[in-house]
């Protein structure tokens, strides 16, 4: 076990706090947390679950499957409660599909940075493909096809390729004609697809096309998602994924239950009430949806203009709550601060202006790159009630505590390369 620290963004998010705790004045944007309070009716169904306190059946119960199912159904995946599995959070389910599924991992580079380490944990090679100029979250396709046969021929067993829709880290969405080609990609090369759809209701525009993998391939495509991010209960570990129909499908759930039944048992009861209630979608859960996606696009959209305004290169955020830029266009001015790669550019903008953002490297981009992640929904407050209030704007970024927050970002990067 020598070697191994634990997850970057946890471990910073730690270090934030102790600092934080400390007296020092911190703007926090290294933490992929969608910071704002629960939804009181959620709260409620959680005090609901307390009585349900058995174990129940590792894959869910039935009200829960039921639920599931139909949010995926909705979103033109049609699914019954037998191909759908709960968990406490999608991390797990992800694990447990690499102790079910052999074959090295593909991943767009960057990505998530738990994808690499979870493969690695199993034994498995994880594969970086460079991400087109266009977008993240995906392999560029050509790369993609490239990496694959270069894998084999070296004696690797590419078996996986995991997308991302909408990305983390880049906040943007494949358009539908780029998941078309990668997902012809996969059919040709016998990949599965694993398709984290977390945050799929973080879509800023509504009027945005969203095509899942599954709708395009849908025998080797398992799509994972959550309440962490959408409904801001990273805390409360709800997950799930959906599998394919047919006889390969019911295989791999087969064996993610098994592992499952080995390492979690079964979602909390708690959290399963809270699950049947959010994935059926009443209306005001879908008035929260709309509404939290309105707020991380706005601020979103502000932050990437600091950037861009800057002098960094970055790609339009469309969805989930980051924003990716490269500073390359400015390495010559950054190179006389000693600042030469993402860890020292993370370190300067920490110790220059207390702003706290994850280093590329951490999410598998090239060390000597100048580029880092940026989650834009730690902006909206420091107490529930700011974060309430950023919530129910009609204009976010004239609430004071979000302007201010803001303006402090704006006034950082100004000063990072005069």
């Amino acid at each position: 076990m020598s070697g191994r620290n634990v997850s970057p963004n946890l471990a910073l998010n730690q270090l934030v706090a102790e600092r934080v705790a400390a007296g020092e004045s911190l703007v926090h944007l290294g933490f992929g947390e969608a910071r704002l309070p629960a939804f009181a009716p959620l709260t409620e169904r959680l005090a609901a679950g307390a009585r349900r306190n058995a174990y129940g059946p590792v894959a869910g119960a039935e009200d829960v499957r039921e639920a599931l199912a139909g949010y995926f159904s909705r979103r033109r995946l049609p699914t019954d409660a037998d191909q759908v599995v709960l968990a406490p959070g999608s991390k797990p389910l992800l694990m447990a599909l690499h102790m079910t599924v052999p074959g090295d991992v593909l991943l767009p580079r960057p990505c998530w940075n738990t994808y690499a380490p979870q493969a690695r944990y199993m034994g498995k090679r994880a594969i970086g493909v460079a991400i087109p100029d266009e977008c993240g979250g995906v392999p560029e396709p050509t790369a993609l096809r490239e990496a694959v046969r270069s894998a084999r021929a070296r004696g690797d067993n590419p078996r996986i390729v995991v997308l991302t829709l909408p990305d983390n880290p880049t906040g943007t969405l494949a358009p539908p004609a780029l998941v078309r080609e990668v997902c012809a990609i996969a059919e040709e090369e016998d990949l599965l697809i694993v398709s984290d759809e977390i945050y799929r209701d973080v879509v800023h525009d509504p009027s945005t096309p969203v095509l899942s993998p599954a709708e395009v391939a849908p025998d080797r495509t398992v799509v994972t998602t959550g309440l962490s991010k959408s409904l801001a209960l990273g805390g409360w570990r709800i997950g799930g994924a959906r599998f394919p129909a047919g006889e390969w499908g019911r295989a791999v759930r087969d064996g993610v239950i098994s592992a499952a039944s080995e390492v979690w048992s079964t979602l909390a009861g708690p959290m399963q009430e809270v699950a049947a209630y959010a994935f059926a979608e009443p209306p005001e859960i879908r008035a929260r949806l709309e509404a939290t996606a309105r707020l991380h696009g706005a601020v979103a959209r502000d932050v990437h203009r600091i950037m861009v305004s800057t002098g960094a290169v970055c790609r339009p955020p469309t969805g989930a709550f980051y924003v990716y830029p490269d500073f390359e266009p400015l390495r010559a001015r950054l190179e006389f601060l000693g600042v030469t790669d993402s860890a020292s550019l993370f370190q300067h903008l920490l110790d220059e202006f207390g702003i706290v953002v994850l280093a590329g490297h951490h999410l598998g981009d090239d060390e000597h790159a100048l580029r880092f992640k940026a989650a834009t929904s730690m902006l909206y407050g420091t107490t529930a009630e700011q974060q309430e209030e950023s919530l129910a704007a009609a204009a976010p970024l004239t609430v004071p505590h979000v302007r201010a927050v803001l303006d402090r970002v704006e006034e950082a990067f100004t000063k990072l390369v005069p």
